[in-house]
């Protein structure tokens, strides 16, 4: 992986509900030198995280999950840790259109290692903590809007 697509020891939290997508997640952003916690469902990542005390950068999860959706999780999760960053993956089709009404990123499953890991970077040193306005990325494509 390019050094300038390594990671700066941020901390990730991922939520995936199918294990093997979640295993691969956090394999590529170890492997990218990030900070990775991981959960299989929402009221799992919310329990981890009222345990963490440190700082947790980027929830990473996934949009449609059985428990609780992805969007549902970053809402809950933004009332504690207002300076989280939140960006969600689906395999589904509608998923960027829902994120859009959030202002998070999105990326598409599935995606390339190294798109997922730069997007991550884009995501995590944005100048704008608070993430407003409609900001969809896609495998291999970004594509900014400006807040209404």
């Amino acid at each position: 992986m390019p050094q300038s697509l390594k990671g700066t020891l941020e901390t990730i939290l991922v939520v995936d509900d199918d294990e093997d997508v979640l295993k691969a997640v956090v394999a590529i952003l170890d492997h990218a030198h990030f900070r990775v916690l991981s959960a299989g469902s929402g009221p799992a990542a919310l329990k981890l995280a009222k345990k963490t005390d440190g700082k947790i950068d980027l929830l990473l999860s996934d949009l449609d999950m059985a428990a609780m959706s992805g969007a549902d999780l970053g809402e809950a999760m933004k009332k504690t840790r207002r300076d989280l960053r939140v960006m969600l993956m689906s395999g589904g089709a509608k998923g960027s259109l829902l994120v859009l009404n959030y202002g998070w990123a999105f990326i598409q499953k599935p995606f390339v290692p190294v798109k997922l890991v730069q997007m991550i970077t884009n995501v995590l040193h944005s100048p704008n903590r608070s993430q407003p306005g409609g900001q969809e990325f896609e495998s291999g494509k970004s594509t900014h809007r400006p807040a209404a």
